[in-house]
């Protein structure tokens, strides 16, 4: 009993905080996608492409 008094005491001030983080307005509907994320995307691409040459180099 003396355990779930504990967790109940630790879990409930949790929940009231996460709470209001649940009430904020959400995005724009048509967030535009910048330059900045198309060149990690990119990259990201180009550095999987490298990945799989060199594996098929080294089998």
């Amino acid at each position: 009993m003396k355990n779930l008094l504990h967790k109940t005491v630790l879990v409930l001030p949790a929940l009231f905080l996460v709470l209001p983080a649940l009430a904020q307005p959400s995005a724009p509907p048509a967030t535009p996608i910048d330059g900045g994320l198309s060149i990690l995307l990119a990259a990201g691409g180009a550095y999987g492409i490298k990945k799989l040459r060199d594996h098929r180099k080294s089998n």
